[in-house]
């Protein structure tokens, strides 16, 4: 038994996927640095493990051996985020180590060998007291280029022989000082702005809620000024010396949005997957040593560890991106609510397309609503439908008449256009003319998207990849057939079409690269192109004045997708494309093409009618059960083996359906076979948490470690 006069902790650990703690003792040498959410090094069987304290305790007692933690880090997550964390792991049933590792950039993640350390920039000082010791003209030419400020060494074009010199003797000295890693050259030019009435009532409505806990929905529509109202109460909120997280939902969104922010205040941090993890890890520590008062980024910046929040913002709100899709499935909306209730301060909501779920919570009075229904500009874009029926039988196949004559006198009057289409690549299927063969995914079982830049044949899925196909492999015919059309095949036909067209593509194989981002939207920005091509990327936040016109081609291509959401996606993609034209003083007009032209979400979102958008889709939510009329669960099973995915999947719903009501399925998934893995899934539809959760714990506990059936449980998806 060991009764201690000393420290001991309690350490949370992964162990093969499962949260464990273990006591250990604390070296007296080392408990001055013991803290609360500290990473501290541990052994752990014949090996050293990291974990974090989770609790502390003095003299107590123990009736077997306690071994020593071996080093404390100086990684820390505060009590706040540890309380976040918990709450997490409860919400999404993932493990609590898995949620605290969320919260840290990579390098600084429990388990995460990394070698990401500091990183310095050497300058040069001249010490005065010895300039005398130099003692040849070449020395005394390089000392007259020293005033009293630094010179950084890299940039100082002289002899290295002769400067080492200086250095070695004293009369130069050397001092290192941390350079951050992520730097944004801001084009953007801060404007003094007069709110407006709708504006100044949204301002001044938030800002009466400082330091008090309202969640507030700011249903503004495109173009109404959302993102001054948020500088302003970011100013608000910076002189009282506080925090401010903002969430926008995709990366392409960041640039424009760090640059407006650099432009008006002193120093923000950035947090999105694009950093590289050096960078990430120097912003993190910016947030942490208080060098920052504002963080811009995307989902994760919601763990920002920031010390005294003030306010919390998530624009474009109604956005799928904001909800984790792998452990831990959280979602940053309620991360914010969470942490703006702990931290008794409001969170803002904004968005031209609520959810319907936020915006039902706003109705309910959950939400304080806040209604923006003005332009800055007074105009809203005129928005033409048209029917690719009528036109395929006139010989437009991708072009109506009415998309070819506006694009033609955007182009000739000097002014940009936007035209969307939500599907990457060259063409959809590669299909041979003569048997009907389609080259598939061998892992998937999913048709091969061509890409003609690299000629090859990928899935988007699992990222499998070939080179094209001349040869129908099934009955060697050469007569190949390509059929759809993504960006890339649509910037190749707007380039044949328009002559006066300057075409750039902003999509994911565009984007790939580090920095692709801020350089498509820059050359746009500075008119080195006129017509800018993409997928949903460039549907949300972009600000060109000199965009009058915004193409949709296959504009109801999102309600072919069987998902009760369907019809939201395509109105909330409708609706925020169409805010991209017409933002300045020119009218702005906008052609959407499609098949479907009738349906409620298209004729709702060339209107910008949201109400009447809501009223339609929450009546059949309502008959249909589905949210906010009640919550949803979906389980995932996937195996290797076909039989064996079906008849766990047949075990778990018939327990289920011995104890939860309204159990849907089993069925196949969506995407019925991924990378050589088979999967079904369940859908559960309830009221109450407490209902099902229980059960659904039991079903995770059972198959945690199952080697081959994996149970993956997803509380509320945003895909089914």
């Amino acid at each position: 038994m060991i009764i201690g006069d000393r420290m001991t902790v309690e350490v949370l650990v992964e162990i093969m996927g499962i949260d464990k703690t273990f006591t250990y003792a604390v070296p007296s040498n080392l408990e001055d640095r013991i803290i609360k959410g500290i990473k501290v090094i541990v052994p752990f069987a014949n090996k050293l493990i990291e974990g974090f304290v989770i609790d502390i305790f003095y003299n107590k007692k123990y009736d077997y051996e306690v071994k020593a933690i071996k080093d404390v880090t100086d990684i820390v997550i505060s009590e706040e985020l540890m309380n976040v964390g918990k709450y997490m792991s409860h919400k999404t049933l993932a493990t609590l180590m898995s949620c605290y590792n969320t919260m840290l950039p990579k390098a600084l993640k429990a388990s995460y060998k990394a070698n990401i350390g500091k990183k310095y920039d050497t300058y040069l000082k001249l010490n005065n007291d010895k300039v005398s010791l130099a003692t040849t003209d070449k020395q005394r030419e390089i000392l007259s280029l020293f005033s009293d400020d630094l010179i950084l060494k890299k940039d100082l074009n002289v002899s290295k022989a002769i400067l080492k010199t200086l250095i070695d003797k004293g009369i130069i000295e050397e001092i290192k000082k941390e350079a951050y890693r992520y730097s944004f050259n801001s084009t953007y030019e801060d404007k003094i702005v007069t709110l407006t009435n709708e504006q100044n009532n949204a301002y001044n409505m938030i800002k009466s809620s400082f330091n008090t806990f309202k969640p507030f929905l700011i249903h503004g529509v495109t173009g109404s000024g959302k993102t001054e109202v948020y500088m302003h109460l970011i100013s608000d909120v910076i002189k009282q010396n506080k925090d401010v997280i903002v969430l926008v939902p995709e990366i392409s969104l960041t640039p424009q949005l760090v640059g407006l922010f650099k432009a008006r205040f002193e120093n923000i941090a950035v947090l999105h997957s694009k950093l590289s993890d050096g960078e990430r890890y120097d912003e993190y520590r910016k947030i942490l040593n208080g060098e920052v008062h504002i963080v811009v980024g995307a989902r994760s910046a919601i763990f920002a560890p920031f010390k005294n929040l003030g306010l919390i913002i998530i624009d474009e709100e109604h956005t799928d991106t904001y909800k984790q899709e792998n452990n831990p499935r959280y979602h940053a909306i309620d991360i914010g609510l969470f942490r703006a209730k702990n931290n008794n301060i409001p969170i803002v909501l904004g968005s031209a397309t609520p959810s319907i779920e936020s915006y039902t919570r706003a109705i309910l009075g959950t939400y304080t609503l806040i209604n923006m229904p003005t332009r800055i500009s007074k105009n809203m874009p005129k928005v033409h439908l048209v029917d690719m029926k009528s036109e395929i039988r006139k010989g437009n196949r991708i072009f109506s008449e009415v998309l070819k004559d506006k694009l033609n006198k955007v182009l000739d009057e000097g002014k940009q256009a936007i035209i969307l289409l939500n599907r990457r690549g060259f063409s959809t299927v590669i299909t041979c003319k003569d048997c009907g063969y389609v080259e598939k995914c061998p892992k998937c079982d999913i048709p091969l998207t061509y890409h003609k830049t690299s000629n090859t044949l990928r899935c988007h899925y699992c990222g499998f990849g070939k080179s094209n196909i001349t040869t129908c492999p099934s009955c060697k015919s050469k007569n190949i057939n390509s059929l759809g059309m993504g960006t890339q095949k649509l910037e190749e036909e707007i380039i044949k079409e328009f002559p006066k067209a300057k075409v750039i593509r902003m999509d994911i194989d565009t984007t790939s690269r580090k920095g692709a981002h801020e350089k498509i939207l820059a050359s746009f920005k500075n008119q080195e192109y006129n017509v800018l091509v993409g997928t949903q990327m460039i549907a949300k936040g972009l600000d060109f004045p000199l965009v009058t016109l915004v193409g949709v081609v296959n504009g109801d291509a999102a309600l072919n997708i069987p998902d009760f959401r369907s019809s939201e996606r395509c109105f909330d993609l409708l609706t925020q494309v169409a805010g991209r034209a017409g933002r300045s003083k020119d009218l702005g007009e906008v052609v959407i093409q499609g098949f479907n032209m009738d349906h409620y979400s298209i004729i709702k979102a060339s209107k910008s009618d949201y109400k009447g958008f809501y009223d339609e889709e929450i009546k059949i939510r309502k008959r249909l059960g589905y949210p906010p009329f009640n919550n949803l669960c979906l389980i995932k099973i996937s195996s290797r083996e076909y039989q064996l995915v079906t008849a766990e999947s047949n075990k778990i719903a018939n327990y289920l359906n011995g104890n939860i009501p309204n159990v849907l399925g089993p069925s196949i998934s969506s995407i019925p076979k991924l990378n050589d893995i088979y999967y079904m899934q369940i859908l559960i539809k309830y009221k109450k948490t407490e209902d099902v959760i229980e059960h659904l714990k039991y079903i995770k506990d059972l198959y945690k470690n199952n080697h081959k059936v994996k149970v993956e449980i997803d509380i509320n998806p945003l895909r089914i």
